[in-house]
C-alpha cells in the first residue's frame, strides 16, 4: 500500500514517514502544497495524509483540486486546526477522516489502516490465484494452505501483482506503486525482489505463478493463463 504525506513541519513529516515505512507501507512525502498536488496526480496512492497550513498551496485548496480532478484517494487531514467549522469544511471538500495535532502515532496508524481496509473491502478482501491466497486486509499469504512469510516489501509487490492478476505489470509500474519517488530507479531491485518471491512461493514444489514477459514486465497467473 502506498501513502503520500503532505506536511510542512519536517520533524512530523519525517517521523510519520519513518513509522509508516516500519509498518510496511511505501511512503512519499513533501512539505509543499503544490508539489503535494503534483505527487497526488502523478501516482496512485491509497491514502493521502494532508496538513492544512502549507506553503505554495494550502491543504484545502489541494484537496479541492484533487477531488475536482476525479481522484478518489482516501484523505486523512492532519492539522492543528481543531474547530468544528474547520472539520466540517475539510469533510465537505472530500476528506475521509480528520486528526488533530498533537496526536499519537499509534492512532494515526490505526486510522490509516482503517482507511486502507475500507478501500480494500470495496474490492475483494481475499485474492486467489490458483492455490495462492492473498488476504489484503490481514496482509497474509498462503500457498496450498501453508503460510508464506514475506517481508513488507515482498508482500507489497505480491499484493500489487495479485490486484492486477492476469495483467502484465511493468517494472516502472511496480516502482511507482511500491517504491518511494526518492529511490534509485536505475537499479534492478524489482527483479531481485521478484526472485525472492518466487523462491518463497515455490519452496515446497509449487508451480510458477509469477511469469516474466520479456521487455514488458511480470504477470501473476496460473500457468495455463500466463
Amino acid at each position: 500500500m502506498k501513502i503520500l504525506i503532505v506536511e510542512d513541519y519536517k520533524p512530523i513529516r519525517e517521523a510519520v514517514a519513518r513509522g509508516l515505512k516500519e509498518a510496511g507501507f511505501s511512503v512519499d512525502a513533501t512539505g509543499d502544497g503544490e508539489e503535494g498536488l503534483w505527487y497526488a496526480q502523478s501516482a496512485e496512492y491509497d491514502v493521502l495524509i494532508l496538513d492544512l497550513m502549507l506553503p505554495g498551496m494550502d491543504g484545502l485548496a489541494l484537496l479541492k483540486a484533487l477531488r475536482k480532478s476525479g481522484a478518489n484517494t482516501s484523505v486523512l487531514i492532519l492539522t492543528a486546526k481543531d474547530t468544528v467549522a474547520d472539520r466540517v469544511r475539510g469533510l465537505e471538500l472530500g476528506a475521509d477522516d480528520y486528526l488533530v495535532k498533537p496526536f499519537a502515532f499509534e492512532e494515526l496508524l490505526a486510522r490509516v489502516r482503517a482507511l486502507v481496509r475500507r478501500t480494500l473491502e470495496r474490492r475483494s478482501p481475499q485474492l486467489t490465484i490458483d492455490d495462492l491466497e492473498v488476504d489484503v486486509v490481514g496482509r497474509k499469504v498462503k500457498r496450498s494452505g501453508r503460510a508464506v512469510v514475506l517481508s513488507a516489501r515482498e508482500y507489497a509487490i505480491l499484493e500489487y501483482l495479485a490486484l492486477r492478476a492476469g495483467q502484465v505489470v511493468s517494472r516502472s509500474e511496480i516502482q511507482d506503486r511500491v517504491y518511494d519517488f526518492a529511490e534509485d530507479r536505475n537499479s534492478n531491485v524489482v527483479d531481485v525482489y521478484i526472485g525472492y518471491l518466487r523462491r518463497k512461493l515455490e519452496s515446497k514444489g509449487g508451480c510458477r505463478l509469477i511469469h516474466t514477459r520479456r521487455g514488458m514486465g511480470y504477470v501473476l497467473a496460473k500457468p495455463g493463463d500466463a
